[in-house]
Protein backbone atom coordinates (compact mmCIF):
# COMPACT_ATOMS: atom_id res chain seq x y z
CA UNK A 1 0.00 0.00 0.00
CA UNK A 2 0.87 3.54 -0.99
CA UNK A 3 1.73 6.08 1.55
CA UNK A 4 0.60 9.38 0.84
CA UNK A 5 4.27 10.50 0.39
CA UNK A 6 5.20 8.71 -1.98
CA UNK A 7 2.00 9.15 -4.37
CA UNK A 8 2.88 13.21 -3.99
CA UNK A 9 6.16 11.99 -4.52
CA UNK A 10 5.13 10.28 -7.68
CA UNK A 11 2.82 13.41 -8.99
CA UNK A 12 6.17 15.58 -8.83
CA UNK A 13 8.39 13.69 -10.39
CA UNK A 14 5.62 12.86 -13.48
CA UNK A 15 4.78 16.57 -13.33
CA UNK A 16 8.23 18.00 -13.44
CA UNK A 17 9.02 15.20 -16.62
CA UNK A 18 6.25 16.54 -18.28
CA UNK A 19 7.62 20.42 -17.83
CA UNK A 20 10.88 19.47 -18.88
CA UNK A 21 10.06 17.91 -22.50
CA UNK A 22 7.84 20.66 -23.13
CA UNK A 23 10.45 23.01 -22.34
CA UNK A 24 12.92 20.39 -24.42
CA UNK A 25 10.09 20.97 -27.54
CA UNK A 26 9.93 24.92 -27.27
CA UNK A 27 13.74 24.76 -27.42
CA UNK A 28 13.75 22.17 -30.22
CA UNK A 29 10.83 24.63 -31.97
CA UNK A 30 12.71 27.98 -31.20
CA UNK A 31 15.61 26.56 -32.74
CA UNK A 32 14.63 25.16 -36.14
CA UNK A 33 12.77 28.93 -36.31
CA UNK A 34 15.87 30.80 -35.52
CA UNK A 35 17.89 28.18 -38.42
CA UNK A 36 14.54 28.51 -41.14
CA UNK A 37 14.95 32.20 -40.82
CA UNK A 38 18.82 32.66 -41.21
CA UNK A 39 18.64 30.03 -44.11
CA UNK A 40 15.87 32.24 -45.84
CA UNK A 41 17.74 35.42 -45.15
CA UNK A 42 20.95 34.11 -46.90
CA UNK A 43 18.76 32.44 -49.84
CA UNK A 44 17.63 36.27 -50.08
CA UNK A 45 20.82 37.65 -50.04
CA UNK A 46 22.52 35.43 -52.46
CA UNK A 47 19.49 36.09 -55.33
CA UNK A 48 19.82 39.62 -54.88
CA UNK A 49 23.49 39.71 -54.97
CA UNK A 50 23.45 37.40 -58.10
CA UNK A 51 20.64 39.58 -60.02
CA UNK A 52 22.93 42.50 -59.12
CA UNK A 53 25.96 40.65 -60.37
CA UNK A 54 24.22 39.15 -63.78
CA UNK A 55 23.37 42.90 -64.47
CA UNK A 56 19.21 42.44 -63.54
CA UNK A 57 16.83 39.76 -63.76
CA UNK A 58 16.46 39.21 -67.29
CA UNK A 59 20.37 38.27 -66.68
CA UNK A 60 19.47 36.25 -64.12
CA UNK A 61 17.36 34.32 -65.83
CA UNK A 62 19.30 34.18 -68.95
CA UNK A 63 22.93 32.89 -66.76
CA UNK A 64 20.40 30.51 -65.04
CA UNK A 65 18.96 28.84 -68.54
CA UNK A 66 22.71 28.45 -69.75
CA UNK A 67 24.32 27.18 -66.77
CA UNK A 68 21.31 24.30 -66.81
CA UNK A 69 21.50 23.98 -69.85
CA UNK A 70 25.23 23.71 -70.57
Amino acid sequence: MKTTHSMDTSKTQTKTNALASTEISRVSVAFIAITAGVIGCWATASLFAGTISSGGPVGLIQNFITAVIG
